[in-house]
Protein backbone atom coordinates (compact mmCIF):
# COMPACT_ATOMS: atom_id res chain seq x y z
CA UNK A 1 0.00 0.00 0.00
CA UNK A 2 2.95 2.35 0.77
CA UNK A 3 4.70 1.30 -2.59
CA UNK A 4 1.64 2.08 -4.63
CA UNK A 5 0.83 5.48 -2.46
CA UNK A 6 4.33 6.74 -3.24
CA UNK A 7 4.32 5.41 -7.35
CA UNK A 8 1.19 6.99 -7.94
CA UNK A 9 2.12 10.53 -6.41
CA UNK A 10 5.43 9.97 -8.40
CA UNK A 11 3.58 9.71 -11.69
CA UNK A 12 1.15 11.95 -10.89
CA UNK A 13 3.11 15.25 -8.91
CA UNK A 14 0.94 17.78 -10.79
CA UNK A 15 -2.53 16.32 -8.99
CA UNK A 16 -0.85 16.22 -5.72
CA UNK A 17 0.63 19.43 -6.02
CA UNK A 18 -2.64 20.77 -6.86
CA UNK A 19 -4.85 19.03 -4.10
CA UNK A 20 -1.85 20.03 -1.34
CA UNK A 21 -2.40 23.99 -2.77
CA UNK A 22 -6.13 23.10 -2.48
CA UNK A 23 -5.98 21.81 0.85
CA UNK A 24 -3.27 24.70 1.97
CA UNK A 25 -5.80 27.54 1.00
CA UNK A 26 -9.16 25.49 2.68
CA UNK A 27 -6.57 25.66 5.81
CA UNK A 28 -5.92 29.18 5.53
CA UNK A 29 -9.52 30.15 5.26
CA UNK A 30 -10.84 27.55 8.01
CA UNK A 31 -7.86 29.58 10.34
CA UNK A 32 -9.13 32.96 9.29
CA UNK A 33 -12.43 31.99 10.47
CA UNK A 34 -11.78 29.72 13.27
CA UNK A 35 -13.36 30.58 16.57
CA UNK A 36 -10.58 31.63 19.25
CA UNK A 37 -10.52 31.24 23.14
CA UNK A 38 -7.95 30.72 26.09
CA UNK A 39 -10.06 27.62 27.05
CA UNK A 40 -12.60 24.99 25.40
CA UNK A 41 -16.21 25.08 26.77
CA UNK A 42 -17.00 22.13 28.02
CA UNK A 43 -20.49 23.17 29.69
CA UNK A 44 -23.41 21.43 29.17
CA UNK A 45 -26.37 22.98 27.87
CA UNK A 46 -28.14 24.65 30.16
CA UNK A 47 -30.92 27.10 30.93
CA UNK A 48 -31.73 28.98 33.96
CA UNK A 49 -35.46 29.99 34.64
CA UNK A 50 -35.91 33.37 37.15
CA UNK A 51 -38.67 34.08 38.85
CA UNK A 52 -39.02 37.20 40.99
CA UNK A 53 -41.04 36.61 44.29
CA UNK A 54 -41.25 40.24 46.11
CA UNK A 55 -41.16 40.06 49.90
CA UNK A 56 -41.54 36.11 49.76
CA UNK A 57 -39.54 34.44 52.15
CA UNK A 58 -37.55 31.04 51.15
CA UNK A 59 -39.74 28.72 52.53
CA UNK A 60 -42.69 30.42 50.93
CA UNK A 61 -40.92 30.68 47.32
CA UNK A 62 -40.08 26.97 47.24
CA UNK A 63 -42.99 26.24 47.89
CA UNK A 64 -45.60 28.23 45.52
CA UNK A 65 -43.14 28.81 42.70
CA UNK A 66 -39.62 26.70 42.62
CA UNK A 67 -41.84 23.42 43.54
CA UNK A 68 -44.53 24.20 40.33
CA UNK A 69 -41.75 25.23 38.21
CA UNK A 70 -39.54 21.50 38.89
CA UNK A 71 -43.00 20.08 38.55
CA UNK A 72 -43.84 21.53 34.98
CA UNK A 73 -39.97 20.73 33.77
CA UNK A 74 -39.72 16.97 34.88
CA UNK A 75 -39.74 14.67 31.92
CA UNK A 76 -38.72 16.58 29.04
CA UNK A 77 -36.89 15.08 26.86
CA UNK A 78 -33.06 14.67 26.92
CA UNK A 79 -33.53 16.03 30.63
CA UNK A 80 -30.37 15.20 32.75
CA UNK A 81 -30.43 17.11 35.89
CA UNK A 82 -32.62 20.00 37.45
CA UNK A 83 -31.24 22.22 40.76
CA UNK A 84 -32.95 25.09 42.24
CA UNK A 85 -32.13 27.80 44.69
CA UNK A 86 -35.20 29.45 46.54
CA UNK A 87 -34.18 32.70 47.70
CA UNK A 88 -35.76 35.76 49.69
CA UNK A 89 -37.51 37.11 46.68
CA UNK A 90 -35.98 34.49 44.03
CA UNK A 91 -36.52 31.37 42.20
CA UNK A 92 -33.71 30.29 39.93
CA UNK A 93 -34.14 26.74 38.55
CA UNK A 94 -31.21 25.20 36.30
CA UNK A 95 -32.47 22.88 34.28
CA UNK A 96 -29.47 20.49 32.36
CA UNK A 97 -29.89 18.63 29.23
CA UNK A 98 -27.67 15.88 27.61
CA UNK A 99 -25.10 16.58 24.78
CA UNK A 100 -26.79 16.96 21.28
CA UNK A 101 -29.73 18.96 22.55
CA UNK A 102 -29.89 21.97 20.30
CA UNK A 103 -30.04 24.88 23.38
CA UNK A 104 -32.72 26.73 21.13
CA UNK A 105 -35.10 23.67 21.17
CA UNK A 106 -34.37 22.94 24.44
CA UNK A 107 -35.48 26.66 25.26
CA UNK A 108 -38.82 26.15 23.08
CA UNK A 109 -39.72 22.86 25.19
CA UNK A 110 -39.01 24.94 28.81
CA UNK A 111 -41.14 27.55 27.12
CA UNK A 112 -44.05 25.47 26.14
CA UNK A 113 -43.82 23.72 29.82
CA UNK A 114 -43.91 27.53 31.62
CA UNK A 115 -47.00 28.50 30.24
CA UNK A 116 -48.59 25.65 32.26
CA UNK A 117 -47.37 26.80 35.50
CA UNK A 118 -50.00 28.49 38.04
CA UNK A 119 -48.54 31.08 40.49
CA UNK A 120 -49.65 33.17 42.58
CA UNK A 121 -52.09 36.25 41.87
CA UNK A 122 -48.89 39.40 41.96
CA UNK A 123 -45.99 37.37 40.67
CA UNK A 124 -44.49 37.87 37.29
CA UNK A 125 -44.19 35.01 35.10
CA UNK A 126 -40.79 33.10 35.09
CA UNK A 127 -38.28 34.40 32.54
CA UNK A 128 -35.36 32.20 30.88
CA UNK A 129 -31.57 33.54 31.75
CA UNK A 130 -29.54 34.57 28.60
CA UNK A 131 -28.56 32.15 26.07
CA UNK A 132 -25.00 31.72 27.72
CA UNK A 133 -22.40 29.79 29.25
CA UNK A 134 -20.42 29.21 32.45
CA UNK A 135 -17.56 31.00 30.26
CA UNK A 136 -19.61 33.59 28.55
CA UNK A 137 -18.74 36.26 30.83
CA UNK A 138 -15.82 37.95 28.48
CA UNK A 139 -16.09 41.53 29.60
CA UNK A 140 -16.10 43.85 32.86
CA UNK A 141 -16.28 47.24 33.47
CA UNK A 142 -17.10 50.05 35.23
CA UNK A 143 -18.94 53.48 35.26
CA UNK A 144 -17.11 55.97 37.59
CA UNK A 145 -17.12 60.02 38.35
CA UNK A 146 -14.18 61.50 36.87
CA UNK A 147 -11.38 62.79 40.14
CA UNK A 148 -14.54 62.33 42.91
CA UNK A 149 -13.70 60.35 45.98
CA UNK A 150 -17.16 58.96 47.07
CA UNK A 151 -15.78 58.02 50.29
CA UNK A 152 -15.24 61.74 51.25
CA UNK A 153 -18.91 62.87 50.48
CA UNK A 154 -22.15 63.26 52.52
CA UNK A 155 -24.78 59.84 52.29
CA UNK A 156 -27.00 61.74 50.60
CA UNK A 157 -24.52 62.92 47.49
CA UNK A 158 -23.32 59.50 47.59
CA UNK A 159 -26.51 58.29 47.01
CA UNK A 160 -27.46 60.78 44.40
CA UNK A 161 -24.30 60.04 42.26
CA UNK A 162 -24.80 56.30 42.17
CA UNK A 163 -28.22 56.38 41.47
CA UNK A 164 -27.29 58.82 38.19
CA UNK A 165 -24.73 56.45 37.75
CA UNK A 166 -27.27 53.42 37.46
CA UNK A 167 -29.43 55.08 35.24
CA UNK A 168 -26.78 56.12 32.56
CA UNK A 169 -25.95 52.49 32.54
CA UNK A 170 -28.92 50.95 32.63
CA UNK A 171 -30.89 53.74 29.75
CA UNK A 172 -27.90 54.34 27.70
CA UNK A 173 -25.01 51.99 27.68
CA UNK A 174 -26.55 48.79 28.86
CA UNK A 175 -29.02 48.90 25.39
CA UNK A 176 -26.33 50.36 23.30
CA UNK A 177 -24.00 47.09 23.84
CA UNK A 178 -26.60 44.58 23.79
CA UNK A 179 -27.26 45.51 20.38
CA UNK A 180 -23.57 44.02 20.02
CA UNK A 181 -23.42 41.26 17.21
CA UNK A 182 -23.12 37.92 19.50
CA UNK A 183 -23.88 39.57 23.15
CA UNK A 184 -26.14 37.31 24.91
CA UNK A 185 -26.83 39.76 27.95
CA UNK A 186 -25.32 42.80 29.96
CA UNK A 187 -26.08 42.53 33.77
CA UNK A 188 -25.86 45.21 36.25
CA UNK A 189 -24.15 45.30 39.42
CA UNK A 190 -24.06 48.03 42.09
CA UNK A 191 -25.32 52.01 42.42
CA UNK A 192 -28.93 52.34 43.06
CA UNK A 193 -32.42 51.65 40.79
CA UNK A 194 -34.15 54.67 40.88
CA UNK A 195 -37.51 54.84 41.56
CA UNK A 196 -40.25 56.89 42.57
CA UNK A 197 -41.75 56.31 45.61
CA UNK A 198 -45.21 57.01 47.00
CA UNK A 199 -44.81 56.65 51.10
CA UNK A 200 -48.44 56.24 52.30
CA UNK A 201 -49.57 57.44 55.65
CA UNK A 202 -51.30 54.91 57.95
CA UNK A 203 -53.22 57.27 59.76
CA UNK A 204 -54.28 59.75 56.45
CA UNK A 205 -55.29 56.68 55.05
CA UNK A 206 -57.71 55.70 57.50
CA UNK A 207 -58.79 59.78 57.82
CA UNK A 208 -60.11 58.99 54.31
CA UNK A 209 -61.52 55.44 54.42
CA UNK A 210 -58.76 54.16 52.01
CA UNK A 211 -57.08 51.37 51.30
CA UNK A 212 -53.76 50.53 49.93
CA UNK A 213 -55.20 48.54 46.57
CA UNK A 214 -57.49 51.92 46.16
CA UNK A 215 -54.21 53.81 46.11
CA UNK A 216 -52.23 51.55 44.30
CA UNK A 217 -55.04 51.01 41.31
CA UNK A 218 -55.20 55.12 41.12
CA UNK A 219 -51.68 55.05 40.28
CA UNK A 220 -51.69 52.50 37.67
CA UNK A 221 -55.02 53.82 36.25
CA UNK A 222 -52.96 57.50 35.77
CA UNK A 223 -49.79 56.39 34.59
CA UNK A 224 -50.56 55.22 31.31
CA UNK A 225 -51.27 57.00 27.37
CA UNK A 226 -54.30 55.27 25.52
CA UNK A 227 -55.87 55.53 22.38
CA UNK A 228 -58.87 57.12 21.36
CA UNK A 229 -59.22 56.38 17.42
CA UNK A 230 -59.81 59.36 15.70
CA UNK A 231 -61.68 62.14 14.08
CA UNK A 232 -62.21 63.04 10.59
CA UNK A 233 -63.28 66.97 10.12
CA UNK A 234 -63.14 68.88 6.29
CA UNK A 235 -61.38 66.23 4.98
CA UNK A 236 -58.57 66.04 7.87
CA UNK A 237 -57.92 62.58 9.97
CA UNK A 238 -56.98 63.80 13.85
CA UNK A 239 -55.63 61.31 16.25
CA UNK A 240 -57.05 61.41 19.42
CA UNK A 241 -55.25 59.85 22.06
CA UNK A 242 -55.22 60.96 25.79
CA UNK A 243 -51.89 61.36 27.48
CA UNK A 244 -51.89 60.71 31.37
CA UNK A 245 -48.38 58.57 32.26
CA UNK A 246 -46.96 60.56 34.97
CA UNK A 247 -42.94 62.13 34.51
CA UNK A 248 -42.84 63.83 38.09
CA UNK A 249 -43.38 64.17 41.45
CA UNK A 250 -45.47 66.64 40.81
CA UNK A 251 -47.70 65.13 38.50
CA UNK A 252 -47.77 62.05 41.00
CA UNK A 253 -49.20 64.19 43.78
CA UNK A 254 -51.86 65.53 41.77
CA UNK A 255 -52.93 62.05 40.98
CA UNK A 256 -56.74 61.63 42.17
CA UNK A 257 -57.83 58.78 44.33
CA UNK A 258 -61.43 59.61 44.80
CA UNK A 259 -63.84 61.79 45.81
CA UNK A 260 -65.28 62.42 49.25
CA UNK A 261 -68.85 65.54 49.36
CA UNK A 262 -67.40 66.96 45.55
CA UNK A 263 -64.16 66.88 47.10
CA UNK A 264 -61.29 64.97 45.42
CA UNK A 265 -58.69 63.13 47.19
CA UNK A 266 -55.37 63.41 45.92
CA UNK A 267 -52.17 61.21 46.69
CA UNK A 268 -50.73 63.91 48.26
CA UNK A 269 -53.38 64.07 50.48
CA UNK A 270 -52.69 60.82 51.75
CA UNK A 271 -48.95 59.75 50.98
CA UNK A 272 -45.66 61.92 50.31
CA UNK A 273 -44.33 61.23 46.78
CA UNK A 274 -40.33 61.09 46.44
CA UNK A 275 -37.46 60.14 44.54
CA UNK A 276 -36.21 56.63 46.13
CA UNK A 277 -33.93 53.91 45.51
CA UNK A 278 -35.13 49.94 45.11
CA UNK A 279 -33.42 47.72 48.05
CA UNK A 280 -30.22 46.16 46.58
CA UNK A 281 -28.54 42.93 47.09
CA UNK A 282 -25.02 44.06 46.63
CA UNK A 283 -22.57 46.60 45.54
CA UNK A 284 -19.20 47.56 43.98
CA UNK A 285 -16.26 49.62 44.88
CA UNK A 286 -13.23 50.75 42.23
CA UNK A 287 -10.00 52.12 42.30
CA UNK A 288 -10.74 52.59 46.04
CA UNK A 289 -12.56 55.46 45.08
CA UNK A 290 -15.63 54.29 47.14
CA UNK A 291 -18.39 52.58 45.36
CA UNK A 292 -18.83 52.50 41.12
CA UNK A 293 -21.33 50.81 38.79
CA UNK A 294 -20.11 47.44 37.47
CA UNK A 295 -21.15 46.00 33.58
CA UNK A 296 -21.17 42.22 32.89
CA UNK A 297 -21.18 41.36 29.22
CA UNK A 298 -21.91 37.76 28.20
CA UNK A 299 -21.87 36.38 24.62
CA UNK A 300 -23.81 33.98 23.62
CA UNK A 301 -23.06 30.86 23.38
CA UNK A 302 -20.29 29.46 20.44
CA UNK A 303 -19.18 33.05 19.67
CA UNK A 304 -16.39 33.52 19.27
CA UNK A 305 -15.27 35.69 22.18
CA UNK A 306 -12.23 37.36 20.95
CA UNK A 307 -14.48 38.78 18.64
CA UNK A 308 -17.39 39.65 20.43
CA UNK A 309 -14.79 41.12 23.24
CA UNK A 310 -13.66 43.69 20.55
CA UNK A 311 -16.74 44.26 19.29
CA UNK A 312 -17.98 45.40 23.12
CA UNK A 313 -14.79 47.58 23.62
CA UNK A 314 -15.52 49.07 20.18
CA UNK A 315 -19.46 50.13 21.09
CA UNK A 316 -17.98 51.62 24.33
CA UNK A 317 -15.14 53.76 22.52
CA UNK A 318 -18.62 55.19 20.38
CA UNK A 319 -20.19 55.57 23.65
CA UNK A 320 -18.17 58.04 25.43
CA UNK A 321 -19.08 61.27 23.58
CA UNK A 322 -22.99 60.41 24.66
CA UNK A 323 -21.79 60.56 28.16
CA UNK A 324 -21.90 63.81 30.99
CA UNK A 325 -18.43 64.90 30.61
CA UNK A 326 -17.25 63.43 34.63
CA UNK A 327 -18.30 59.74 33.74
CA UNK A 328 -16.33 57.38 32.47
CA UNK A 329 -16.15 53.85 31.61
CA UNK A 330 -12.91 52.08 32.98
CA UNK A 331 -12.43 48.21 31.81
CA UNK A 332 -12.03 45.90 34.52
CA UNK A 333 -11.65 42.35 32.85
CA UNK A 334 -10.94 42.00 29.64
CA UNK A 335 -11.18 38.39 27.77
CA UNK A 336 -8.96 39.12 25.02
CA UNK A 337 -6.42 39.34 27.02
CA UNK A 338 -5.97 36.31 28.82
CA UNK A 339 -7.06 34.78 24.68
CA UNK A 340 -3.50 36.71 23.38
CA UNK A 341 -1.70 35.87 25.46
CA UNK A 342 -2.68 32.01 25.12
CA UNK A 343 -2.14 32.18 21.54
CA UNK A 344 1.07 33.77 22.08
CA UNK A 345 1.98 30.90 24.09
CA UNK A 346 0.68 28.49 22.23
CA UNK A 347 2.57 29.91 18.41
CA UNK A 348 6.40 30.46 20.39
CA UNK A 349 5.75 26.94 21.45
CA UNK A 350 4.64 25.68 17.92
CA UNK A 351 7.57 27.92 16.45
CA UNK A 352 10.23 26.57 18.99
CA UNK A 353 8.85 23.05 18.71
CA UNK A 354 8.99 22.86 14.87
CA UNK A 355 12.73 24.05 15.33
CA UNK A 356 13.80 21.49 17.25
CA UNK A 357 12.56 19.04 14.94
CA UNK A 358 14.19 20.53 12.64
CA UNK A 359 17.39 20.33 14.42
CA UNK A 360 16.81 16.70 15.18
CA UNK A 361 16.26 15.63 12.08
CA UNK A 362 19.19 17.33 10.28
CA UNK A 363 20.85 15.78 13.36
CA UNK A 364 19.71 12.40 12.67
CA UNK A 365 19.75 12.60 8.99
CA UNK A 366 22.83 14.55 8.14
CA UNK A 367 21.07 16.66 5.06
CA UNK A 368 19.25 19.82 5.19
CA UNK A 369 16.89 19.62 2.52
CA UNK A 370 15.66 16.23 3.74
CA UNK A 371 15.17 17.77 7.32
CA UNK A 372 13.58 21.00 5.43
CA UNK A 373 11.02 18.44 3.34
CA UNK A 374 10.22 16.74 6.41
CA UNK A 375 9.49 19.36 8.47
CA UNK A 376 7.04 20.60 5.89
CA UNK A 377 4.68 17.85 6.93
CA UNK A 378 4.29 20.63 10.24
CA UNK A 379 2.61 23.34 8.81
CA UNK A 380 0.71 21.37 6.01
CA UNK A 381 -0.73 19.09 8.53
CA UNK A 382 -2.16 22.07 10.88
CA UNK A 383 -3.38 23.84 8.10
CA UNK A 384 -5.10 20.72 7.43
CA UNK A 385 -6.27 19.94 11.17
CA UNK A 386 -7.52 23.82 10.76
CA UNK A 387 -9.68 22.97 8.21
CA UNK A 388 -11.21 19.92 10.13
CA UNK A 389 -11.87 22.01 13.61
CA UNK A 390 -13.43 24.91 11.06
CA UNK A 391 -16.01 22.15 10.24
CA UNK A 392 -16.58 19.85 13.15
CA UNK A 393 -16.96 23.41 15.54
CA UNK A 394 -13.54 22.47 17.70
CA UNK A 395 -12.50 26.35 18.56
CA UNK A 396 -8.58 27.28 18.51
CA UNK A 397 -7.29 26.98 22.54
CA UNK A 398 -4.63 26.22 24.38
CA UNK A 399 -5.60 22.00 24.94
CA UNK A 400 -6.85 22.02 20.70
CA UNK A 401 -3.35 24.11 19.67
CA UNK A 402 -1.11 22.09 22.43
CA UNK A 403 -2.68 18.95 21.64
CA UNK A 404 -0.47 18.78 18.62
CA UNK A 405 2.49 16.36 18.68
CA UNK A 406 5.20 16.89 16.34
CA UNK A 407 6.89 13.47 16.94
CA UNK A 408 3.80 11.96 15.33
CA UNK A 409 3.62 14.30 12.38
CA UNK A 410 6.70 14.00 11.00
CA UNK A 411 6.65 10.45 12.09
CA UNK A 412 5.27 9.05 8.85
CA UNK A 413 7.41 11.86 7.02
CA UNK A 414 10.46 10.57 8.04
CA UNK A 415 9.17 6.52 7.25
Amino acid sequence: MLNWLIDFSLRHRALVILVVFVLVAAGSLALGQLDIDAFPDTTPVQIQINTVAPALSPEEVERQITFPVEQAISGLPGLKDLRSISKFGLSQVVVIFGDGIDIYFARQLINERLSTVELPDGIPRPQMGPVSTGLGEVFHYVLVYEGVDLTKVSKEERIRRLTELRTIHDWVVKPQLRSVPGVAEVNSWGGYEKQYQVRLDPDRLIKYGLTFDEVAEAVRQNNQNVGGGTITAESQMLLVHGVGRTTSIEEIENVVITSQDGVPIRIRDVADVQIGHEIRRGSVTANGQGEAVLGLGFMLMGENSHEVTWAMKDKLDSLKGSLPPNVQIEPVYDRTELVDFVIDTVRKNLFEGGLLVVAVLFAFLGNLRAAFIVALAIPLSMLFAFTGMYRFGIAASLLSLGAIDFGLVVDSSVV
